[in-house]
This record gives structure tokens, sequence and C-alpha cells, in this order.
């Protein structure tokens, strides 16, 4: 009866999780009467396939997708994608698993590949390459466009050596503009919710990773956020969640280049405000709570012992992020705060740090952004 009791008891919190999350997915999508999607949800990459046309000393790739839309998808609603090449012209079109989605929710389906592509569709070309996401409903009529944007493909070779494989060449997205780009938000507490939300943010780091990233945080010029324990410090950052990771689906030569990802770091210690009508107080130490220190702060990030980030964003008197309108004016539909941030180092490789201008979210640059030095 006890183990009854007790798996009752941990799907109704379950339950209540599924809930918040839906809740949150809710947030982010309101306000919206017609389907769109979120430009940063969107991720294009190029699969390389092990032959071309039948021919197995060559590889070929195709595309595959990942997005979220956030709703309402009506009911017989159906999610494709339709990508156009220079030279070849409509190339390849393909469904993507689609639900019926209520408004204030959101959907999101990975999608191409070789899920959906035949393996006689793999091409060998390399350079720009359009691609529109729509929805069309056979119930009720109707095909929308609900995204265009255009990729830049390149390739490497694989790190396979002789005379049969000169053309196994491993094919990937371009995908440099996203570095310039971060987001800061706040995440909802497992226990008091919303009341005591921590402080998060999120940034994309190109090549192989090798050492963890360690976030500090300033304001005013000097650290804060810090809790020490019999002189260890206690609820330290850390950047442990990667949100979105392109690799190539094959090893290149040379190896780790090719591989852009984003990750999400939190500081425990440090929240938006306390609403829970409960003491500010833990076993080591009062949380530190923006709400009672407005005004500048600056995000220093050290990898491999060298400064290789640096993210400048404001808080206002009751703690809230203040909201520099570029999320709003772009329609991003959710609660992060779009911010630049600086590239240090030499840690990324050598990348394109003029990409953002133009080919930022897939050819639809960000209004109103301009990245750091």
């Amino acid at each position: 009866m006890r183990n009854k009791i007790e798996s009752a008891r941990a799907l109704f919190f379950l339950s209540l999780a599924v809930i918040g999350l839906l809740c949150l997915g809710g947030n982010s999508a309101a306000g919206q009467d017609q389907p769109t999607i979120a430009k940063d949800s969107i991720q294009v990459t190029a699969f390389t396939l092990s032959s071309y046309k039948g021919d197995f000393k060559t590889f070929s790739w195709v595309p595959r997708t990942q997005f979220r839309v956030n709703g309402p998808i009506a009911s017989g609603s159906q999610l494709y994608v339709e990508f156009t090449a220079p030279g070849i012209g409509a190339w390849v079109k393909y469904d993507c698993k689609t639900q019926e989605t209520q408004k204030g929710y959101w959907w999101q389906p990975e999608c191409g590949g070789r899920d959906g592509i035949p393996e006689d569709k793999g091409i060998t070309y390399t350079g720009p390459v359009n691609f529109a996401i729509k929805m069309r409903n056979e119930l009720m009529g109707g095909d929308v466009t609900l995204f265009t944007g255009k990729i830049k493909v390149a390739k490497v070779h694989s790190n396979e050596t002789g005379p049969n494989y000169v053309n196994h060449f491993v094919y990937y997205v371009d995908q440099d503009w996203n570095l310039p780009i971060g987001y800061v938000f706040y995440d909802r507490d497992d226990i008091a919710g919303w009341n005591k939300p921590s402080l998060g943010f999120a940034f994309w780091a190109r090549g192989e990773y090798n050492a963890p990233y360690e976030p500090h945080l300033f304001h005013g010029g000097k650290e804060v956020g810090k809790m020490f324990y019999e002189g260890e410090e206690v609820g330290k950052p850390g950047c442990g969640t990667t949100e979105i990771e392109d690799n190539p689906t094959h090893i290149t030569s040379p190896e780790g280049q090719f591989i852009w990802t984003r990750w999400k770091c939190n500081f425990t210690n440090i929240r938006a405000w306390n609403k829970t009508g409960e003491e500010n107080k833990t076993m080591f130490g009062p949380l530190y709570l923006l709400s009672e220190n407005s005004g500048d702060y600056e995000i220093k990030i050290i990898y491999k012992g060298h400064l290789v980030r640096s993210i400048k964003f404001a808080v206002d008197a009751e703690g809230k992020l203040v909201d520099n309108g570029i999320a709003t004016a772009n329609k991003f539909g959710n609660n992060r705060v779009i911010v630049p941030v600086q590239v240090l180092g030499d840690s990324d490789g050598q990348w394109d740090r003029a990409a953002w201008k133009t080919e930022a979210f897939y050819g639809n640059p960000l209004t109103g952004f301009t990245a750091g030095p």
C-alpha cells in the first residue's frame, strides 16, 4: 500500500512539473493568433550520406531541420520544409511530424536527414541554399509560409586517408553568425517557482569542448553571488547544459573545428527577487537578490584559465531584466533578453566575425542588434 501511495504521489508531482513546463511554453507563445516560428529555435544542419547516387567512394548530403512552432496549430495541419539549391532548383521537400497545438503552447519537430529524404536526393553542391518552413491544411484549405531563410553549406575532408577516400567530404552548415548573440533570462526555481527565480544565460561556442566554462558575475566592478562553507565555494555557477549542439555526422580532418554549441549556464546563488514571504537566507548565508541591487552587470566567462566571453546586461529596481527591445522587435515570443556577446581570445579558432550582419538566423538578421567589439 505504501509503495502505491508513494507512486501516486510521484505521479502527482510529475504531473505538476509537466503542467508547469507547458505553462512556461504557453507564456512564451502567448499573444499569438497565428502560428509563428521561434527564430532562436531554428537549426538547419547538413546530414552527410556515405554515398552519392550509389557510389560509395563519394559522400553527399541532405538537410536536417529542427524548430519550434508557437501555437495555435489547427487540426489537420501539416508542417513541411522545402529546399532550393542553385543549379538544381526545387530540390527536396519533406513533412515534419505535426500535432494540433492550442494557442499559448508550442510544438517542436525534428525532421529531415535520413528521416523522410531518399538517399538518391543527396548532392555534393556547397554554397548558399534557400529553404522555407511551411504549413498546409487540407481539412480547411490553405498553405502558408511560416519562415524563409538561407544556409551556407561548406565541406571538409573526413579523417580517412587513401585513394578510395579522396571524395569523402563531410558537409556542414556554417553557424558562425551565432557567436556574438547571447541570451539572458530567469529560470524557475524547483520549489519556489517564479517567486524566487535564478539568473541564467546562454551563449554559443565553436569547437570541441575540452574543459568546463566558468561564469562569473560582476556588479559595480565587484564579483557577486559568492558563498562559502569551511573555505569551499558552494552553489558554484556552471555551464553544464547544452541547449543545441551542431555536430558533423562524420569525423573530420582537422577534427573538432566544425562544432557549434549553445551552452546554458546558471547562477544558483543569484536570484531575481524573493517573493516567497520567507527570509532570504540559507545555511551558507543570504542569496544575492538582483531586486536589491539594480544597475549594470557583466558576465565574464573563463575557459582553460583564459577570459573568453563578456556579456553585459542591466536590471531595474524591481529585479526585472531591462529589455533592450531586440527580442520584442524581432518577435521572438519568449522571456529571453537578447544581448551582444564579446568573443575574446582564440579558443573558438578562426571564425567569421562579420557573419551576424547578414547571416544571422539564416538570412534574417536582428533588427536593432549590434555585436560587441
